[in-house]
């Protein structure tokens, strides 16, 4: 664990000069758990060597009684030589013994282990029938919902109720911690609602079965997080199928050609695990490419564009616009600037909805919106 948080956080401990505190606890783990598996390897190595000793003993004392009973006539000594056969064959078992022990011993430890996780059940269930969508103008609706994740003492999200009709774009803003990933996750059904419903096409997301609701979901996460392999097989996530040129239409909504006409091999260069041969916002690009070509009916961008410069984002949402059609956009982020133009804002504080409305309006009724605004300078607010 020490050994894959100093990887991991590399640049941090570089940057923070803890790189004699982080030696000093890596030694020290390593002395402990070195100590501990020399106690346990001198355990196990005296296995043999004292089962040998102790029936080499019996050996000895054996022939040495053996020998006095033979000379005093009260053996053969053929009997002699039938219980040192015996005895040598009781040495072999008992190292067969031991062995089995250890054996056993750690087979005991993994079944336990395999066994707690077989135990474990899905908090989700789903239904494997699923359900046919119902024609109705509106998208996605919350009504009443309420979520908490397990074990957490305060719920995540209160109360949220709100509609939103096919083809429009939603923005969600608020403060860190306020719910924002929470409340789109309950769309694809990564989490169950505590209270209420979510319904996409006025069905209940419980009464789908997981392909029929996630095939219709694009999804860009906050961590844009890519595999190893082409940039072909990374998009190719999104619709297993597609072709070059549905990938390339797909690469020039999210402003990402420059990336592949800056690379040799194009659509087959090899990305590294996790993208580490790219930067930041050029993994974002690629992911919300992934998401787009697919041509979902509900896209979910959940703070994807926080890497990309000013000019990019400005690009990106006006291609996405003009090629929406009927998809409806869920838009996260902490920027006024980026959902200032959405056809409606969801503004939430603390899991709960301060305000729902066009940008004017909650400049006008939604005092957290205005103190945002504020804090970012992006708009003048008169009240």
């Amino acid at each position: 664990m020490i050994t894959r948080e100093n990887l991991v956080g590399v640049r941090v401990i570089r940057a923070f000069c803890r790189q004699d505190d982080e030696k000093e606890s890596f030694t020290k783990a390593s002395d402990e758990l070195r100590g501990i598996e020399m106690f346990a390897g001198k355990i196990s190595a005296l296995f043999n060597p004292v089962t040998y000793l102790i029936v080499n003993i019996g050996i000895v004392i054996l022939i040495w009684v053996g020998g006095i009973q033979v000379d005093i006539g009260g053996i053969t000594q053929g009997e002699v030589i039938a219980l040192l056969n015996y005895m040598s064959q009781i040495l072999v078992e008992l190292v067969k013994l031991a062995s089995l022990i250890i054996l056993l011993t750690k087979s005991l430890a993994s079944a336990k282990r395999i066994k707690e996780l077989s135990d474990i059940q899905e908090s989700i269930t789903e239904n494997s029938v699923g359900a046919n969508q119902k024609h109705t103008d509106i998208k996605v609706e919350f009504s009443h919902v309420a979520f908490s994740y397990k074990n957490a003492k305060d719920s995540a999200l209160k109360d949220i109720s709100f509609q939103v009709r096919k083809g429009r774009t939603v923005g969600i803003i608020g403060g860190t911690g306020s719910g924002k990933s929470s409340l789109v996750n309950l769309i694809p059904r990564f989490y169950d609602v505590k209270e209420g419903t979510v319904f996409v096409d006025g069905v209940d997301v419980k009464a789908y079965s997981f392909a029929h609701l996630r095939e219709r979901i694009g999804i860009v996460p906050q961590k844009s997080t890519l595999f190893r392999g082409s940039i072909r097989e990374n998009i190719r996530w999104g619709k297993e199928n597609a072709t070059d040129e549905e990938i390339m239409a797909a690469l020039e909504i999210a402003q990402a050609l420059d990336i592949i006409e800056k690379k040799e091999k194009g659509l087959d260069e090899i990305i590294l695990q996790g993208g580490k041969n790219l930067s930041g916002g050029q993994r974002q690009r690629l992911a919300i490419a992934r998401a787009l070509v697919r041509r979902p009916e509900i896209l979910i961008l959940d703070d994807s564009m926080s890497a990309l410069d000013l000019m990019t984002e400005e690009r990106f949402r006006k291609a996405l616009k003009e090629e929406q059609k009927n998809m409806t956009v869920f838009l996260i982020s902490q920027r006024v600037r980026t959902i200032q133009d959405t056809d409606c804002i969801v503004v939430l504080e603390d899991g709960e909805l301060a305000g729902v409305g066009s940008h004017e309006n909650l400049i006008k009724d939604c005092k957290l919106y205005q103190e945002i605004c504020a804090s970012q300078r992006e708009v003048k607010i008169d009240v």
